[in-house]
């Protein structure tokens, strides 16, 4: 049950992010500027993050918490998607410490096995959990799929117009779906999973 509640609290990082994007100063975004740029140390030609501190501990908090929730709940979610989340959880850590102004690329490389690991372990937890729980695996892979395009959508927009929408639906319904999945899971008792 304790791997349920580390994922139920992870929901919360849409309200912290909501709450950094408000106390910014200048012309921030939610649309069009990325969840990385509320994290900078310093001020950007368009906005000042002066809570980017908050924002770098929320990365740091979310990743440390579906990491240990995924470990918590490997009899359940099976080997391979829990290692992909441990995966995910890792590098939303490492992005925490590696603010995007401090080095781009390193922020990038940081950050980038969270958008592909997180669409592929809701994809495979849903095939995993299909015979015990027919309905939240359609969730689950509905989630991963949408994710997964919306990440690509991520990564094409670039510095184009629309980028910090694309990132935010590649990052948020994650959230809320493992922390269903992981209640879901921990309250029943069938069989554990094999993926």
């Amino acid at each position: 049950m304790w791997g349920a509640v580390l994922l139920l609290l992870r929901p919360v990082y849409v309200v912290l992010e909501l709450v950094v994007a408000a106390l910014t100063t200048g012309d921030y975004s939610l649309i069009h500027d990325t969840v990385s740029d509320l994290g900078a140390l310093d001020c950007l030609p368009a906005f000042c993050s002066p809570s980017h501190d908050l924002m770098n501990g929320t990365f740091i908090g979310i990743g440390i918490l579906l990491a240990a929730g995924a470990v918590l709940l490997a009899p359940r979610f099976g080997r391979v998607p829990t290692a992909l989340l441990v995966v995910a959880g890792l590098s939303s850590v490492v992005t925490g410490l590696a603010p995007i102004d401090q080095g781009a690329t390193a922020h990038a490389l940081a950050a980038a096995p969270l958008f592909v690991c997180q669409p592929v372990a809701l994809l495979l937890l849903g095939r995993a959990v299909r015979g015990s729980h027919s309905r939240l695996a359609v969730g689950l892979v509905l989630t991963g799929a949408g994710t997964a395009v919306a990440a690509v959508g991520f990564i094409l927009a670039g510095d184009a117009g629309g980028a910090g929408l694309w990132e935010r639906v590649a990052l948020w319904p994650v959230l809320f779906a493992l922390a269903v999945a992981g209640v879901v899971v921990a309250r029943r008792e069938p069989a554990p999973v094999q993926a």
